[in-house]
């Protein structure tokens, strides 16, 4: 069963690692939302559904013909995500209370972790870096599932916005994710058409920002240094994504998030934790993403 990090928090005793998971979420929102599956093994191979069996009309006494699906077999691999985090044994030992120096430096590596993982999930790409997994970017790169603002990047409009909800199917997706600039101009378009954009109260009950009803998520690791055609290292995209398992995007992991105390240091006074994470992510379905490219400044 896929689960969000949200509800893995809730069912662990340990207090340690629920802090280290409610760490993960507050930094990042896309792991808020992004079901995880737990994984048996190092990937797991799935059938991603290509073609739609066809239809007809048949009269009566006609022959019936069969039709089946096409998929595509997917293989998508667990990737080793962590870091250490040290604890200064003087400054725990002097420090008014020890736990929070402890729990300061554990929040800051776990931080980290989420931001890597964000990272790779829009910008991941095994030909650039084999230990990382592949991103929406490069999964969705000459697919039917994306379009470019230009051929040398254009201006966002709310056209582009309404073509890149209508590419992902059945219904609508469930975020929409951009950068702080490209933000900034959905506003502008908003307000010189005599609209803003709708605010309310999302699924975690934070004031947030909807276009068409669907939650816009500011995420800094969605690049405004892309390239397209001529213009070089000045484009964004805008990322439309269904979450969920035969729909839309999973995220993939073996025993979730982990923190270990490897222990005392020999070389200098500190201990050391580690916190570590087999994850990895699976787009169950083309038609559950989209993406507009090329987005000019």
């Amino acid at each position: 069963m896929a689960m969000t990090k949200v509800e893995a928090a809730k069912l662990t005793n340990d207090m340690l690692l629920r802090g280290v998971i409610e760490t993960v979420v507050k930094e990042s929102q896309l792991l808020a939302r992004l079901p995880f599956m737990e994984v048996t093994g190092t990937s797991v191979t799935y059938a991603r559904e290509a073609t739609l069996p066809a239809a007809a009309y048949y009269d009566t006494g006609d022959s019936w013909s069969e039709a089946t699906p096409t998929f595509t077999q997917v293989t998508a691999n667990l990737k080793i995500l962590g870091g250490d985090a040290d604890v200064d044994n003087f400054l725990q030992a002097t420090y008014a209370d020890p736990n929070d120096i402890e729990a300061e430096v554990i929040a800051n590596r776990s931080r980290a972790v989420a931001n890597a993982y964000g990272d790779s999930f829009f910008n991941g790409d095994t030909g650039v870096n084999p230990k990382q997994f592949d991103g929406l970017t490069k999964v969705l790169d000459g697919t039917g599932q994306e379009f470019a603002a230009g051929a040398n990047g254009g201006q966002l409009t709310l056209d582009m916005m309404d073509q890149v909800i209508d590419l992902v199917k059945p219904g609508k997706p469930d975020a929409i994710f951009l950068s702080r600039r490209t933000r900034r101009k959905l506003s502008s378009l908003r307000r010189a058409s005599g609209n803003l954009l709708e605010t309310g109260v999302d699924d975690f009950g934070k004031r947030a920002l909807f276009y068409d009803g669907i939650a816009l998520l500011v995420d800094d690791y969605v690049s405004d240094t892309q390239t397209q055609g001529s213009s070089g290292a000045v484009c964004s995209s805008v990322y439309a994504v269904k979450f969920g398992q035969g729909e839309g995007v999973l995220g993939l992991e073996h025993g979730g998030i982990q923190v270990e105390q490897v222990g005392e240091l020999e070389t200098k006074d500190a201990t050391r934790w580690r916190i570590k994470w087999y994850a990895g992510m699976s787009v169950m379905s083309m038609l559950g993403v989209a993406r507009v490219k090329g987005i000019l400044a």
